[in-house]
């Protein structure tokens, strides 16, 4: 984020089993911005044509998930990424793209942007921490019996873990 700037898209390039939707929501929720998300499919061409525009000029940020399912739909993508200009852009807009590798997506869009990835978890330890170690103190603590509670989601995040590394 601290790259970005609003006349470039961040894009997330997805890999199987990675999806940044829920990050992305708790970073826009704690830097306190709007964020509208679209997933991009049958007839959600015009729906996200029409947030972007409005997003440039209230400075909200929109993310368009799974680019690389609308094929028909990205060189409309990459005319709205060179319309977005400093001259007519809110400095607070953002537009977050997530697609997986596809050949579809527009090179200048990829050029132009700032590119992630966000690889699934591997291991024990590391789905462990994914999915135990976000929640802070004050979260723990909002129940009537926080020592039970933490012993709880624990346990359940280590089930989580232990599953998901038996899948594989």
């Amino acid at each position: 984020y601290r790259d970005s700037c609003a006349v470039s898209p961040l894009v997330f390039v997805l890999s199987p089993g990675s999806d940044p939707m829920a990050s992305l929501l708790k970073f826009a929720e704690m830097k306190n911005r709007k964020m509208s998300s679209i997933s991009l499919g049958q007839g959600q061409g015009p729906i996200a044509e029409r947030a972007v525009n409005e997003a440039v000029d209230k400075g909200t940020w929109v993310c368009l998930q799974n680019c690389h399912l609308a094929d028909s739909w990205m060189p409309m993508l990459e005319k709205l990424c060179e319309e977005i200009t400093p001259e007519r852009t809110n400095d607070k807009f953002r537009l977050w793209l997530t697609s997986m590798p596809s050949k579809m997506f527009p090179v200048s869009v990829l050029q132009n942007g700032v590119k992630m990835t966000n690889e699934p978890p591997m291991g024990l330890r590391a789905n462990l921490l994914t999915s135990y170690f976000p929640f802070n103190d004050e979260e723990l603590e909002k129940t009537h019996s926080p020592k039970t509670y933490k012993k709880l989601l624990f346990a359940l995040a280590f089930f989580h873990a232990v599953v998901i590394e038996r899948k594989k």
